[in-house]
C-alpha cells in the first residue's frame, strides 16, 4: 500500500476550516473575493468512490472529473493514486501533474501557512480561477519588486552615463524596471495581456490611496514614478515592519510629492544663492582653490530643509561635520557667516592672534541666529575639518553627544548631528564604518544622524568601478538598518522632499538616515585641476549639460511660478550683496583666527587666575569618605551578590583606606571622586575600562546571578555630585578617540578620558592625534582638555603589548629644545607659562599621588591642554607604587620630578652616579640598587612630566649632585622612548653653568625597529645589560645579602601568617564564648518563664479551680523571634494601601476552644474540619470583632478589679489598632520580664505611661 506524505482534509482542512486552509495555503491576502473560501471548495460535488471500496450509495464520479483539491481522506487520495497508476488519463489533469511531480512524497508541517511546493498552475489545472490567482500573486510580486529593487534602475544620473535601457511592453508602455528589478515576474509584465485587468492592492502598499484595486497599467505607472523616477529608495532590508510602512506612507500615497508654490519659491531662492555664490567666487578668483559645489548645488536647499524641519520639531542645536567640498557655500548660505570675513580669506593678510591658521575650506564656525522659516533661534556649529576625509565624523558625533548631555537631552530632541560626505570617501574610509557603528551604543549614540552624500560619481580622478566593490557608495549604511534615499541632484523638488523625510525619520525613530545626492563635479577636484586628462567622455557631457539652477528656472517659468522679471531681480539682488561683501573684505587688514572658533567657551578664561598653578590637594576627610564609599559593597537592601574575588578586592581597598594609603586604582578613584564632588563631570571611555584591561579598576560591579544588574560606587559618592560616566566602547580606536575629542570640546569644566586597551593600539587613531589633538589649537584656536591614557612598559609581552610610542608624542611637541624658558625674577610661575605655550602635556607618573594631582590639575588650569599620560601595567599593584594620603591633602601638588629622598640625598658628595629616568624602569633600578647596596652611591631621580621639560628642577638636581656622572636610563630602545627629546634639553638646561663639555650618557636598549622583543630570554638579557651598565654585576657579597634579605622576608611573612592565624583563632574562641553565654542566658530565661507560668496557674487555681483546665488548655508558648523588617522592627501601623481587609485572628486556646464556641451574636460555632485547628472561618471581615469579656476572666483572678478594667479597655483599643498586638499581649503573661521588655520597648506601648498606669506595668512583671 502506498503511504502518501501529503496534507489531507482530515489533517489540515478539518482543524483549520476550509476558509482558513485555502487562505493560508495560497498565501493571498483577501483571497475570499475569488470565491475560493466559500462553503464548498472548488471541486466536483460527488465524491469518487473506488470499485475496491465497494461504493455505497450515490453515483460515483469518474476520476477525470475530480480535481486535486477535492479529496477529503487519505483513502480517497490513495484510490486516485491507484487509478493514476493504472491509467494516467483516467484522473483529472491536476492529479496527473501532482503525481508526476512527486509532491506527494513531501510532508509540509501541519497548520502551516507556507505555500505548497507544487506550482499553483499545476494545482488549479485548467480552472479559470487559477489564472486569476496567479495574476494576483504576480501583481503582488511586481509591487514588492519595485519596493525592493526599484532603485537599481532609477533615473538618478543627471548625465545619463549609468542609465539602464528601458523595456517596452507589447501594449507600448515603457518601463525603467528591467529584469534586474522584476526578476521572475518580468514575463508577466512584458506579456501585456493583463495590463487592463484590475487587481486588489495588498496591505503592503499605499499607491492606491483610497482605491482598493487598480489596473496593472496604473499600478506600474505609479510604481515607476515612485521607485524608478528621479528617486531611488532602499529600505526593504529594515527589520521593522512599522518602519518600512512609515516610509511607504510618505512615498507612495498619491499627492505626497506635491509642493506648494511658496515652497517652490523658497527652493528657488536657496538654489539661486548656492549657484550665484559659486559663480561669484569663480569670477573673482578663477585660479583659487575653493572646492566649489557646482553640480551638487542642491545640497544647500537640502541642508536648510533638514534644519527647518528639525527646528520645527524641537531641535535647537545642530552640529555639522563637512569635508572641504561645499564648505565655503555652507558657511555663507547656511551658517550665514559674514561675507566679508569669508572673502577676506582669499586675500593675503597677516594674522592678528597666535596660531598657524588653516586654509579657508577647512575652517569651522559657530553661530546662533533666527531661523526665519520656523521663527525659532538655532545654534549652528560647523566643526573645523582637516583634509583627512571622514575623520571629522566621530568628532562631530562626540560634540553632538556632549551637547545633548549638558542639555539633559536624553533622547536627542534638542541637539542633533548632520554629517556630509563625499561618495568615494563614504565607501572607502574605514572610519565611516567605525563611527556609524556607534549609532546605537548606549554611551555613544546621538539618537540619529542625517547623512548627506555629495555623490559626484568620481573620487579625485578615480571612477566608481575602481573605488568600491558595492553597487552604491552608501551600502555601508545598511549595517545599521538606515534607510537610504537616492535622488537625482537635478531634481530640486524631489531632493528637498526626501530631505524632509530624512529629518522626520530621525525625529520619529532616533536612527540614522542617508540622503544620496547623485550629481556631478563641474570642475576638476579643485578649480586648478584639469579633469579631461582622466575622464574625457564624462566631462564632455558635463560641458554640454545645463546647471541645475537653469533647469529649475525653466521649469518654474513653464509652470508660471516665477517670471523672467522676478528671476532677473532676484539674481541682481544677491549679486549686489556679494559685491558689497567683496568691498567690505577689502577693509579688513588682519585675520583673526578666533573669529572661526567652532566651540567657544564664553566666560571661561575670564574667570580663571592665570598667575599661578592652582592647588590640587584635598582635605583628608574627603579622601577617606571617597575611599570608604569606593571600597564598600552595594547596600544590603539591594541583595547584590558579588563575586568572591571582588569581595577580596574591596576588603583590600578598605584596608588601604584604614592605613591612609592608596594604590593606583584607589588614587584614580580619589581624583575622580573629588572632582565629582566639586561638580565636575567625569567621563572615562575606552575598551574594557569598566573593569580595566588589567583587572584593577572594577568601577562597575556585576550581580553574579542576575543579568544586567550592576552597581557603580563612583555614582553614589555624594547625593549632589556630578555625573560619572564610565563607558565600555566598541573595538575601535580612531572612532572612539575622535568621539571623545569632540565630547571635550563643548564644556571645559569636565574631565574626559580615553584609555587605550594597550598603548600600542593608539596608533590606529594616529590621524585623530595628528590632525585634531596635537595641532587643533594651532590651526583652529580650539583648546581641548582631553586625557589620553596609554598603558606603557616593556614587560616581556612582545612588540605589540609594550609601548605607547611616547617618542611620537614628544616629537610632535612644539617647545624649542634649544631655548631655555625665560625666567623673570619677579615671576616664579615659569611652569604655568610653559604649560600655556605648549601644544600638549606628556607625563609618565610612577605614584598614585602624582596621578591624583595631574588629573585634578587638568581641570584646575586656567586653560585647556591635551594630556598624554603613560600608565603602568605591573606597576598597578607594585608595592612601591603606593602613596600616603598625606601626599594628596591640602597644600600638596603635582611633582614634575621626584628627587631621591634616600641616603644619597643625605651625602650628595659621595654620589658617583646621578640617574634620571621616567616610568616603570625606576622600580627595576630601585630593586637592583638595593640588591647591590649602592643607595649612597647612586641617586635615582624620576622625571614625571616629560613635556614640557622641567628645566628648572633638572638643573637643581644636577647642581646638587655636581660631582656625579649624569645618566639617562630608559627601558625603551634608543631610537624610541624619551631619549632624543630629553638629550638636547638637558644640555640647554645646563648651558649657564657648564661649558661645551657637558655630557649626559645614555643607558638602555640599542636602536631597534620593533618596540620590544618577543623572546623571553632576550628580554631578560636586555634588562640585565641595562642594570649592569649602571650598577655593575652582582658580587658574592651581594648575593649573600640578597639571600639573607629573602630569608628575612620569608620569616617575616611566616610570622605574619602565624599572627593572622592566632587572631583568627582568638576571634573564633570569642564567638564560641559569646554563643555559650547566650545559650545559658536563654536557658535561664526559659526556666524563669516556666516558673512564672506555674505561679500564675497556682494563683488561678486558688481563686477559680474551674479555670485550671482552661489554663492547661491554653499553654501558650512564647512568641518565636522573627527577623526584623527594614523599619527597625516596628510593625506597620496600617496594612499596605490597596491590600484586602485584614482579618482579626482570635488567639487559639483562649477565646475560642478547639471544639467550637460562640460568635459575637451568640450563635454556636461548630467545628469546621477544613479550617486549621478546627476553628471555623470568620464570616464577617468588615470590621474587627470585639473580644469576649471572658477572655480576661483568668486575668482578673490575679489582679485588682480596677486594674482589670483598665487593661480591658486598653486591650479593646489596641485590638482594634493592630491585630498583631492580640497575640503579643496574651504572650506577655507567660514570659519573663526581660522577654516582655522587647515588646514594651515598642512605641505603641506608650499607652501605659500615657494612662498613668506605670504601677500596673511594674505589678505585672515584678
Amino acid at each position: 500500500m502506498l503511504k502518501l506524505k501529503i496534507p489531507t482534509y482530515n489533517t489540515i482542512l478539518q482543524p483549520l476550516g476550509k476558509r482558513k486552509f485555502w487562505t493560508s495555503f495560497l498565501n493571498i491576502p483577501g483571497s475570499e473575493r475569488w470565491d475560493l473560501t466559500s462553503n464548498e471548495l472548488p471541486r466536483k460535488q460527488r465524491r469518487f468512490e473506488s470499485n475496491n471500496n465497494g461504493g455505497k450509495g450515490g453515483s460515483a464520479a469518474k476520476p477525470a472529473e475530480v480535481s486535486v483539491g477535492s479529496g477529503n481522506s487519505a483513502t480517497y487520495v490513495e484510490d486516485m493514486y491507484n487509478a493514476w497508476k493504472r491509467d494516467p488519463g483516467s484522473v483529472h489533469a491536476s492529479w496527473n501533474a501532482f503525481f508526476v511531480s512527486g509532491a506527494y512524497e513531501c510532508v509540509p508541517p501541519e497548520h502551516t501557512s507556507q505555500r505548497n511546493l507544487v506550482p499553483l498552475s499545476h494545482l488549479c489545472g485548467h480552472n479559470p480561477r487559477s489564472e486569476i490567482i496567479e495574476g494576483h500573486l504576480n501583481t503582488q510580486s511586481v509591487i514588492r519588486s519595485y519596493q525592493t529593487r526599484g532603485f537599481l534602475t532609477a533615473d538618478l544620473d543627471p548625465l545619463g552615463i549609468t542609465q539602464s535601457k528601458k523595456i517596452t511592453t507589447p501594449c507600448g508602455m515603457e518601463l525603467r524596471a528591467t529584469e534586474a528589478v522584476l526578476m521572475m515576474v518580468s514575463n508577466f509584465v512584458k506579456d501585456g495581456k493583463y495590463m487592463d485587468c484590475s487587481f486588489k492592492l495588498p496591505a503592503t502598499t499605499y499607491i492606491g490611496g483610497k482605491e482598493q484595486e487598480l489596473t496593472l497599467r496604473e499600478i506600474l505607472k505609479r510604481l515607476e514614478k515612485i521607485y524608478c523616477g528621479t528617486m531611488g529608495i532602499e529600505y526593504m532590508y529594515i527589520y521593522s515592519d512599522g518602519k518600512r510602512d512609515w516610509i511607504r506612507q510618505r512615498l507612495e500615497k498619491p499627492g505626497c510629492m506635491e509642493i506648494s508654490k511658496e515652497k517652490k519659491l523658497l527652493i528657488f531662492k536657496r538654489l539661486l544663492r548656492a549657484t550665484r555664490f559659486e559663480a561669484f567666487l569663480a569670477r573673482k578668483w578663477a585660479a583659487e582653490k575653493r572646492f566649489g559645489l557646482e553640480g551638487c548645488d542642491v545640497m544647500i536647499p537640502c541642508l536648510k530643509e533638514i534644519i527647518d524641519v528639525s527646528s520645527n520639531l524641537g531641535v535647537e542645536s545642530f552640529v555639522i561635520g563637512l569635508a572641504h567640498r561645499g564648505r565655503l557655500n555652507t558657511l555663507a548660505n547656511v551658517c550665514r557667516k559674514p561675507l566679508d570675513q569669508i572673502l577676506a580669506q582669499f586675500h593675503s593678510l597677516d594674522a592678528q592672534d597666535l596660531g598657524s591658521g588653516d586654509v579657508k575650506y577647512h575652517l569651522g564656525t559657530f553661530t546662533e541666529r533666527l531661523n526665519r522659516v520656523t521663527n525659532k533661534n538655532v545654534r549652528l556649529c560647523l566643526v573645523a575639518n582637516p583634509s583627512h576625509l571622514e575623520s571629522v565624523n566621530p568628532v562631530a558625533q562626540g560634540k553632538a553627544r556632549s551637547e545633548q548631555f549638558y542639555r539633559g537631552d536624553l533622547e536627542g530632541r534638542k541637539a542633533m548631528c548632520i554629517l556630509i560626505h563625499g561618495d568615494a570617501s563614504f565607501s572607502g574610509q574605514g572610519i565611516v564604518y567605525e563611527s556609524m557603528h556607534l549609532s546605537d551604543l548606549p554611551s555613544y549614540t546621538v539618537h540619529g544622524i542625517v547623512h548627506i552624500v555629495i555623490n559626484n560619481q568620481i573620487g579625485f580622478t578615480t571612477d566608481p568601478r575602481f573605488s568600491r566593490s558595492s553597487p552604491n557608495c552608501t551600502d555601508v549604511a545598511r549595517v545599521v538598518n538606515a534607510p537610504i534615499f537616492h535622488v537625482n541632484a537635478d531634481d530640486p523638488e524631489a531632493s528637498v522632499h526626501l530631505s524632509k523625510i530624512c529629518a522626520e525619520w530621525r525625529a520619529a525613530w532616533r536612527q540614522d538616515v542617508v540622503l544620496d545626492l547623485v550629481g556631478y563635479r563641474r570642475n576638476g577636484h579643485n578649480e586648478a585641476d584639469e579633469p579631461m586628462f582622466t575622464q574625457p567622455l564624462m566631462y564632455t557631457k558635463i560641458r554640454a549639460h545645463k546647471p541645475v539652477f537653469d533647469l529649475y528656472c525653466e521649469k518654474l517659468l513653464d509652470e508660471k511660478v516665477i517670471t523672467k522679471e522676478l528671476l532677473k531681480q532676484s539674481i541682481d539682488e544677491y549679486d549686489a550683496i556679494l559685491e558689497q561683501g567683496f568691498e567690505d573684505a577689502k577693509k579688513i587688514t588682519t585675520i583673526k583666527y578666533s573669529d572661526w572658533l567652532d566651540s567657544p567657551w564664553t566666560g571661561f578664561f575670564q574667570s580663571r587666575d592665570n598667575s599661578k598653578v592652582p592647588c590640587t590637594g584635598v582635605d583628608e576627610k574627603i579622601l577617606c569618605h571617597i575611599g570608604y564609599k569606593f571600597s564598600s559593597p552595594p547596600p544590603p537592601e539591594q541583595n547584590f551578590i558579588l563575586h568572591k574575588g571582588i569581595e577580596r578586592i574591596l576588603a583590600a581597598r578598605k584596608q588601604l583606606v584604614d592605613d591612609r594609603t592608596a594604590d593606583w586604582a584607589l588614587g584614580e578613584a580619589l581624583a575622580m571622586g573629588s572632582l565629582l564632588r566639586e561638580g565636575v563631570h567625569v567621563r572615562l571611555s575606552g575598551e574594557d575600562v569598566e573593569r580595566g584591561t588589567f583587572s584593577h579598576r572594577h568601577h562597575v560591579l556585576h550581580h553574579q546571578t542576575l543579568d544586567k544588574v550592576t552597581y557603580c560606587a563612583m555614582k553614589c559618592l555624594y547625593p549632589d555630585q556630578a555625573i560619572y560616566s564610565v563607558c565600555n566602547s566598541s573595538l575601535s580606536e580612531m572612532g572612539i578617540l575622535g568621539f571623545e575629542h569632540g565630547y571635550s570640546m563643548t564644556n571645559p569644566n569636565a574631565l574626559v578620558i580615553w584609555e587605550s586597551q594597550f598603548g600600542d593600539f593608539y596608533n590606529t587613531a594616529q590621524s585623530i592625534v595628528d590632525a585634531f589633538i596635537s595641532s587643533g589649537e594651532m590651526k583652529w584656536v580650539r583648546q581641548s582638555g582631553l586625557v589620553i591614557m596609554m598603558p606603557h612598559g616593556l614587560e616581556g609581552q612582545g612588540p605589540e603589548h609594550s609601548s605607547g610610542r611616547v617618542e611620537r608624542f614628544l616629537q610632535m611637541s612644539d617647545d624649542d629644545p634649544d631655548t631655555l624658558p625665560e625666567v623673570d625674577c619677579d615671576d616664579d610661575n615659569v611652569p604655568l607659562r610653559q604649560l600655556r605655550t605648549i601644544n600638549w602635556i606628556v607625563a609618565n607618573c610612577t605614584t598614585p599621588a602624582n596621578w591624583f594631582h595631574i588629573m585634578r590639575r587638568q581641570v584646575a588650569l586656567p586653560f585647556r591642554k591635551p594630556l598624554v599620560l603613560l600608565t603602568p601595567k605591573t606597576g598597578l599593584r607594585h608595592p612601591l607604587a603606593r602613596s600616603n594620603f598625606c601626599d594628596m591633602i591640602e597644600g600638596t601638588e603635582f611633582q614634575r620630578i621626584i628627587p631621591d629622598y634616600g641616603p644619597a640625598s643625605q651625602s650628595p658628595d659621595d654620589v658617583c652616579k646621578l640617574v634620571f629616568c621616567s616610568g616603570k624602569v625606576y622600580f627595576d633600578l630601585f630593586k637592583a640598587r638595593a640588591e647591590r647596596r649602592q643607595e649612597c652611591k647612586v641617586a635615582l631621580v624620576r622625571v614625571e612630566q616629560i613635556c614640557p621639560f622641567p628645566y628648572d628642577l633638572v638643573r637643581e638636581q644636577i647642581l646638587f649632585y655636581r660631582e656625579s656622572e649624569l645618566i639617562w636610563a630608559q627601558e625603551e630602545h634608543k631610537n624610541q622612548g624619551a631619549w632624543y627629546y630629553v638629550h638636547p634639553r638637558f644640555k640647554t638646561a645646563m648651558t649657564p653653568d657648564y661649558d661645551e663639555g657637558f655630557i649626559i650618557n645614555y643607558v638602555g636598549r640599542p636602536c631597534a625597529a620593533a618596540p620590544a622583543t618577543g623572546n623571553k630570554n632576550q628580554f631578560d638579557r636586555e634588562l640585565h645589560n641595562l642594570i649592569t651598565d649602571i650598577f655593575g654585576e652582582l658580587t658574592e657579597e651581594d648575593r649573600e645579602f640578597i639571600k639573607a634579605t629573602e630569608e628575612a622576608a620569608r620569616a617575616k611573612a611566616q610570622e605574619a601568617a602565624k599572627s593572622d592565624a592566632a587572631k583568627a583563632k582568638a576571634q573564633e574562641a570569642a564567638k564560641a564564648v559569646t554563643a555559650k553565654a547566650k545559650t545559658q542566658e536563654a536557658g535561664k530565661a526559659n526556666a524563669a518563664e516556666a516558673k512564672a507560668e506555674e505561679a500564675v496557674k497556682a494563683d488561678v487555681a486558688k481563686e477559680n479551680p474551674e479555670d485550671v483546665s482552661k489554663a492547661d488548655a491554653a499553654k501558650i508558648k512564647p512568641q518565636e523571634a522573627s527577623p526584623k523588617p527594614p523599619n527597625e522592627g516596628i510593625p506597620p501601623s496600617a496594612p499596605p494601601v490597596g491590600s484586602p481587609p485584614m482579618k482579626t485572628p482570635t488567639p487559639p486556646g483562649i477565646s475560642t476552644p478547639p471544639g467550637g464556641g460562640k460568635s459575637n451574636d451568640g450563635t454556636v460555632l461548630k467545628p469546621d474540619p477544613s479550617a486549621p485547628n478546627g476553628i471555623p472561618p470568620k464570616t464577617d471581615d468588615s470590621s474587627p470583632s470585639k473580644p469576649d469579656p471572658s477572655y480576661y476572666k483568668f486575668l482578673t483572678n490575679s489582679l485588682k478589679r480596677a486594674a482589670a478594667d483598665i487593661i480591658y479597655n486598653t486591650f479593646e483599643k489596641l485590638w482594634r489598632a493592630d491585630w498583631e498586638l492580640q497575640k503579643v499581649f496574651v504572650d506577655l503573661w507567660f514570659v519573663s520580664y526581660s522577654s516582655a521588655k522587647v515588646y514594651f520597648d515598642n512605641p505603641v506601648f506608650s499607652i501605659f505611661s500615657a494612662s498613668g498606669n506605670i504601677a500596673l506595668h511594674n505589678h505585672m512583671f515584678i
